[in-house]
């Protein structure tokens, strides 16, 4: 492993983007998402996704200059045509503007169809947060995951996120409908390492720990078996139908995973209770959680995000460790004229 700061991580991303034609708004913006997600410890959606994202630029299939238009407004709710301009922007500039519409009238949804990629979902629930706004944002995928009792991947591991603002650090929920994530899975390949618990079936169909075996297979296992195949089906529902774009299924005609559905919705918390009371009810629930009994003596009980900010606050301190191979990658992009 190689250990990199952030602001070294930062300024590598940012040439490389620059290369590629972003502004220097754009490059700098985008830079921030990949290096976030890095240091956040998500490096399967960050640091080691980098190199696939640019493949998409250059294949073809994100438009550079493409921005965002309005397709319909109905009071606090709007519809957004990507235009398949690069999804990391686009789903902060839709992300921004459920911020904006929960800002005016107590909560905002923007629905987005023809979008790319998102990255690390993750970092507009972090964004919304940052902002005072309770969050939700889901998207779909190609076909990567067979429902429950299919043998062949016919609904996507459609990633949902959530987010509550907290003066102790924000509280994020950032899941596939995976148990793992293609991403996570790749990462736990590339470091040599089984999954912790059954990820998916292996070509006997047998469940396996194995991530190579899972990836060969695309037989993953539904985060919570059937009742992640139904709420994948649901997400999938969802924005197909508020963005008017393309589904799961339309998604698995094309030659690659892009033209997206995404929805991003927000609650100003500010209008919903005074800061008082908001804190009040965080901490009564999170209390409640982390006072229980450790099954492990001396292991602090978790929530979501809390892992997060220890991660990104060791890392800023001390460096990100980088598999060695992937940074190899990156100083090579870096350094292509």
């Amino acid at each position: 492993m190689t250990i990199i700061s952030y602001k070294k991580l930062m300024s590598v991303f940012e040439s490389i983007l620059l290369k590629t034609g972003l502004s220097n708004t754009d490059a700098t913006r985008c830079a921030k998402i990949f290096a976030d997600s890095t240091v956040d410890g998500y490096h399967s959606h960050g640091i080691n996704r980098f190199p696939v994202f640019l493949k998409t630029i250059t294949d073809g299939y994100v438009k550079l200059d493409a921005k965002p238009k309005l397709q319909l407004s109905l009071g606090n709710f709007e519809r957004w045509d990507g235009r398949l301009g690069p999804g990391p922007l686009t789903a902060h500039f839709c992300m921004n503007r459920a911020i904006e519409l929960a800002k005016e009238s107590g909560m905002g949804c923007v629905a987005l169809q023809n979008g790319s990629h998102w990255m690390r979902g993750g970092s507009y629930g972090w964004q919304a947060a940052e902002a005072g706004c309770i969050a939700m944002c889901f998207t779909n995928t190609m076909p990567n995951m067979p429902s429950w009792g299919a043998k062949e991947a016919n609904t996507g591991n459609n990633p949902l996120i959530m987010a509550v603002p907290n003066t102790e650090g924000h509280i994020v929920l950032d899941m596939s409908l995976s148990q793992f994530s293609y991403g996570k899975m790749e990462k736990y390949a590339m470091d040599g390492k089984e999954l912790p618990f059954d990820g998916g079936f292996d070509s006997e169909g047998e469940p396996t720990t194995d991530p190579k075996a899972i990836l060969r297979t695309k037989r993953l296992l539904p985060t919570g078996y059937w009742k992640g195949s139904g709420m994948s089906i649901l997400v999938d529902l969802m924005v197909t139908l508020l963005s008017s774009g393309k589904s799961t299924a339309k998604i698995g005609e094309l030659e690659a995973e892009y033209g997206l559905s995404q929805v991003f919705i927000c609650f100003d918390t500010e209008q919903m209770n005074d800061g008082a009371r908001h804190k009040e009810l965080v901490d009564e629930i999170i209390n409640h959680i982390t006072n229980a009994m450790s099954e492990q003596e001396g292991k602090s009980i978790e929530y979501p995000g809390s892992q997060t900010v220890k991660r990104r606050t060791e890392h800023m301190k001390n460096g990100i460790p980088v598999n060695d191979k992937v940074w190899e990658e990156l100083l090579a992009l870096q350094n292509q004229t």
